[in-house]
């Protein structure tokens, strides 16, 4: 855990709401009985920031001081907004690329993800408020830097960005192995937001039904799946190679 993201106890943790620091998770003390702990959760719903209830152990891990049973992660960077960024997009020279990531809940992924995708040209990079892996010290290193490099936007659900893009002609392809069409199939050389899926169920239903287009990697092998990470990477480099012909 890195100390300098890293804020504890309740009237620390209240100080930096109260300055609109920007939050990324926080960490409340599961039956804690605490009723100022009430009050934050409360506050910290309306502003629509992540919150997990953990056991009292875990936040003995992520901190040595007196926690008080809060501890919140700032975020390193600045959020930005998907409609002015997708405005940006659309008005540049280039074909817009962005990338959705539904539920993506490991740390090293995550970094990994974003790594690719600025290496690739991706415009932004998409996540939902709540449930995703932390934007933290971690995904920093993880990163290697890239975080600092990309816009991430953030949106209360995945299924709004989707008909935001769509409304504003950008083609959704969802990575997923519940179709027969692969990503060489596809014509990539138009405005497209690929939706990587979280590393144990994948797509969500619901959004899988919203999307345009359906695509998956072949496996040869007798595995059948790969790291989320590793297949982001195999998909945007075909577009990189659809778009360099």
């Amino acid at each position: 855990m890195n100390k300098e993201n890293c804020i504890f106890g309740i009237y620390p943790v209240l100080e930096a709401i109260k300055s609109n620091t920007v939050l990324d998770k926080v960490y409340i003390q599961k039956d804690s009985g605490n009723h100022k702990l009430d009050e934050i959760v409360a506050t910290l719903e309306n502003k629509q920031i992540s919150i997990s209830r953990v056991p009292i152990e875990k936040l003995n891990r992520l901190t040595k001081g007196n926690h008080q049973g809060i501890v919140a992660l700032t975020s390193p960077i600045a959020f930005q907004s998907l409609e002015s960024i997708v405005e940006a997009a659309l008005a540049s020279n280039k074909t817009p690329l962005f990338l959705i990531l539904d539920q993506i809940t490991d740390v090293r992924n995550f970094g990994a993800i974003l790594r690719t995708a600025e290496c690739t040209g991706v415009d932004a990079v998409i996540i939902q408020k709540t449930g995703g892996a932390p934007v933290s010290g971690d995904t920093v290193k993880t990163s290697a830097g890239a975080i600092f490099k990309i816009p991430i936007c953030k949106v209360d659900h995945i299924k709004d960005a989707i008909f935001y893009l769509q409304g504003s002609g950008i083609t959704t392809l969802a990575a997923t192995e519940k179709t027969k069409n692969t990503i060489y199939s596809v014509d990539l050389n138009i405005p497209l937001a690929i939706i990587m899926g979280s590393e144990g169920k994948g797509i969500s239903h619901s959004v899988l039904n919203l999307v345009d287009e359906k695509a998956a990697l072949p496996l040869l092998g007798e595995i059948n799946s790969l790291n989320v990470s590793v297949a982001c990477g195999a998909f945007l480099y075909e577009v990189v190679r659809q778009r360099s012909i």
